[in-house]
C-alpha cells in the first residue's frame, strides 16, 4: 500500500482553507519534483535544470541566445551560462557566436542532445503518468481547469495583497 505524502502543519489549519490549498499543491509539487530530480540523476546522471535548457532547445531548431534562454527559464544569465558549459562539454549542445551581436551566443542542441533529449523526455513522461496514474482522467481535466481560475487570480493580484 502506498504511503501517504504528509503535509505541513498536519491539517492544524482548520478552517484556513486557502492557505491548506497552498500547502497541498506545494507539498505535491515537492514531492513530484524530488522524485524526478532522483530519477534524472539515477537513470541519466544528469540534473532537472540540464533537462530544462535541453527542452527549451529542443522547440528552436535554430537555437536560442543565451539571454533568451535565460528568460524562458526563469534564471539568471550566470546560471544558463554553467549549465551551457556542462552540456556543450558533455557534447549535446554547441555555441556559435550571434550573427548580428558578435558578444553574444545562440546555442544549439546537437544531434546528440537532441536523442538525449527525446530519451529523457520519454522517461520524464513516463514519471509523470505513473505519478498521476491514480486520478482519472476527468479529475485531471477538472483540476486543470480550476488550476487556470488560480492562476488567473494569481495573476491579478496586486500590491495590496503584500503582508499586512
Amino acid at each position: 500500500m502506498a504511503r501517504p505524502i504528509r503535509e505541513k502543519h498536519d491539517g492544524a489549519l482548520t478552517g484556513r482553507m486557502d492557505v491548506r490549498v497552498w500547502l497541498r499543491m506545494l507539498s505535491c509539487t515537492t514531492t513530484i519534483e524530488k522524485r524526478l530530480r532522483r530519477r534524472f540523476s539515477e537513470r541519466f546522471g544528469t540534473t532537472l535544470p540540464r533537462f530544462d535548457v535541453l527542452a527549451a532547445l529542443e522547440r528552436e531548431d535554430d537555437g536560442l541566445s543565451m539571454g533568451e534562454l535565460s528568460k524562458r527559464l526563469l534564471v539568471s544569465n550566470g546560471n544558463v551560462t554553467a549549465l551551457v558549459r556542462q552540456l556543450e562539454k558533455a557534447g549535446f549542445i554547441t555555441s556559435r557566436p550571434a550573427p548580428d551581436d558578435r558578444r553574444s551566443s545562440i546555442v544549439s542542441l546537437t544531434e546528440t542532445g537532441r536523442a538525449h533529449f527525446t530519451e529523457m523526455a520519454a522517461a520524464h513522461h513516463a514519471s509523470i503518468k505513473s505519478m498521476l496514474a491514480g486520478v482519472s482522467r476527468d479529475e485531471l481535466g477538472a483540476l486543470y481547469r480550476l488550476l487556470a481560475v488560480m492562476k488567473a487570480s494569481i495573476g491579478a493580484e496586486h500590491a495590496n495583497g503584500e503582508f499586512e
